[in-house]
């Protein structure tokens, strides 16, 4: 007599270069609560807390992101070429060496230092709409906001900011489903990066000051140093990811508090949950919604054959809502969570975690201060919601506070 077969879960499919596919649906949460993990049309997508926790740890899996311009049909090229030499992408020693060498210039005093400039600067771009009653608050305030805490940072003139946006957001047409056709764009965006970059390390290099650039440039741990292509290198990855994200990142704030008005007024009358606020948002709605990770070797996870060479989504939009790990999952100030990993994590975590939580804590309680139900009133515009994701247009309204 035959033993009968065992009956396995079905495993949910999900189509992520749809643009219809939304991390926050209702089929994304039923394919979390049918498996851990789900197929998708590029490779294995993990969807629940603990194994994205687990996994984004593991030796068994690398940086997944760079083959991304391959799988677009791009092997050469100026982007190409700074790509796969960033550090977004790097592994082992060469990883281990830039980053250790990057690491003093992200000083946590220096951004302290910082802090009452980050505050001014979020008080004159609100002063200049407040009395209208709305904006656009992305062209309003998070692309200023985003890019000018940048020139600071780099000790660069604040005027310099729309040219700084205009690239940096050219880049990253890179990560879109359209690289390929934007790719005449995003390499004279990269060549006019370059440039900007050089002059910068020249400059620095006979004018040293106290910026981060400077800390870049004479950085060195045990006699070693970064060659000027690495230095160059860092500084496109620091504009292009500083910018890029903490506007797309400030949007998405916006658009979670518009939902939930009653943690909006709770952090107008509690300015110091500005931290709170930054985890929350990274938590429930991040715009890095998920990090890529291949598979190095064959190896067997939760019963899974995972092969050498799997790409690996690690979905850190659905890990930080699962219910399992957050029972009562939706943005709350109060709550005691465990931590999102809506900045990576290992070996990958963010190098600039500490830039993007220090301008965000400070803007979301001076706009929560400023603007008492805030809402949006139309016309709001977005980017596609995979990889990184965010409002391209978010006109709001607003009541001016007393």
């Amino acid at each position: 007599m035959s033993t009968p077969a065992i009956e396995l879960p079905a495993v949910p499919y999900l189509d992520i270069s749809d643009p219809s596919f939304a991390m926050q649906s209702e089929a994304l949460r039923t394919a979390r609560e049918q498996s851990w993990y789900a197929r998708t049309n590029f490779g294995l997508a993990v969807l629940r807390y603990d194994e994205v926790s687990k996994l984004l740890k593991s030796p068994k899996l690398c940086q997944g992101s760079a083959k991304w311009p391959a799988h677009n049909g791009v092997h050469g090229g100026l982007f190409y070429d700074w790509w796969t030499k960033n550090l977004l992408v790097l592994e082992g020693e060469d990883h281990h060496r830039i980053r250790r060498l990057l690491n003093p210039a992200f000083s946590p005093r220096l951004i302290k230092d910082l802090v009452p400039r980050f505050q001014d600067l979020a008080n004159e771009l609100i002063d200049a709409f407040i009395d209208q009653g709305g904006c656009e608050f992305i062209r309003d305030f998070a692309e200023p906001y985003a890019t000018r805490v940048l020139t600071i940072l780099l000790g660069i003139p604040e005027s310099e900011w729309p040219k700084i946006a205009r690239l940096a957001s050219t880049v990253g047409l890179a990560l879109g489903v359209t690289f390929k056709q934007d790719l005449d764009k995003v390499e004279a965006a990269v060549a006019e990066l370059y440039e900007y970059a050089e002059e910068l390390i020249k400059d620095r290099q006979a004018n040293p000051g106290v910026d981060f650039v400077s800390r870049l440039v004479l950085a060195s741990r045990d006699g070693d140093r970064l060659s000027d292509e690495e230095l160059r290198n860092a500084l496109v990855l620091l504009i292009f990811g500083g910018m890029d994200t903490t506007r797309n990142q400030l949007g998405l704030a916006m658009q979670s508090f518009i939902r939930n008005p009653e943690q909006w007024e709770l952090l107008a009358r509690r300015p110091d949950l500005g931290g709170k606020a930054v985890e929350e948002v990274m938590r429930t709605n991040p715009t890095v919604t998920w990090v890529t990770r291949e598979a190095v070797e064959d190896f067997e996870y939760q019963g899974l054959s995972i092969e050498k060479g799997t790409t690996v989504h690690l979905f850190t939009q659905s890990s930080g809502t699962d219910p399992r790990a957050f029972p009562n999952p939706e943005l709350d100030l109060l709550g005691e969570h465990a931590p999102h990993y809506g900045f990576g994590g290992g070996v990958h975590h963010c190098l600039g975690h500490f830039v993007a939580r220090a301008d965000m804590s400070e803007a979301l309680p001076l706009l929560a201060r400023r603007l008492a139900n805030p809402h949006l009133t139309g016309g709001d515009e977005w980017l596609p919601d995979s990889g990184n994701t965010g409002p391209t247009r978010l006109p709001i309204g607003f009541t001016k506070r007393a």
